[in-house]
């Protein structure tokens, strides 16, 4: 939550692709300001989020819902799996419930396997697929939305174990 919105993250370096204006009963008057954000904030719980998939951190401006890539896409692939379903639909209530009306941006973060260039447009799509879903089944108004991508620029974890990468490839 953030004094102007929510949001579901991916990975770092962003890349805005597609940026909100404020629009109807809105929690700020301003557009957030996305590369501000801070992916290191402080782990935290939310008693709408139950799964134990889903990654919850927060600060006074925002929270962070974050779920790894393995929960949301096959290796490289783009397109929601069939168990993203639930995830998506308790963040999405989360998000109904504690900030109704306010700007969600996703971010799409990928492990540095392939070309920077690859990986960010990976990033991109993967958040475009988890707009897509939040708008057609999660209640969240698509002016309200924007993606980000940053690619393999912000790694949680070394990319050079398969674990770390797994944990790399993560959308928020």
């Amino acid at each position: 939550r953030s004094n102007s919105g929510a949001r579901l993250n991916e990975t770092s370096s962003d890349t805005t692709v597609n940026s909100s204006a404020p629009q109807g009963d809105t929690l700020a008057t301003t557009v957030p300001e996305w590369n501000s954000v801070d992916f290191n904030s402080a782990e935290s719980s939310d008693p709408n989020i139950t799964d134990k998939d889903i990654r919850v951190r927060s600060s006074d401006a925002y929270t962070i819902y974050s779920l790894g890539e393995n929960i949301l896409f096959a290796t490289d692939k783009n397109t929601l799996e069939n168990t993203a379903e639930a995830k998506l639909k308790q963040i999405s209530a989360a998000l109904d419930k504690n900030f109704k009306g306010a700007y969600v941006g996703i971010f799409g973060n990928t492990d540095s396997t392939g070309t920077a260039s690859h990986n960010k447009q990976l990033g991109v799509e993967r958040a475009s697929a988890v707009k897509d879903w939040l708008v057609k089944h999660g209640n969240i108004a698509q002016e309200k939305i924007s993606i980000h991508s940053r690619g393999e620029k912000a790694p949680v974890a070394n990319n050079e174990t398969a674990s770390g990468r797994n944990q790399n490839r993560n959308v928020e």
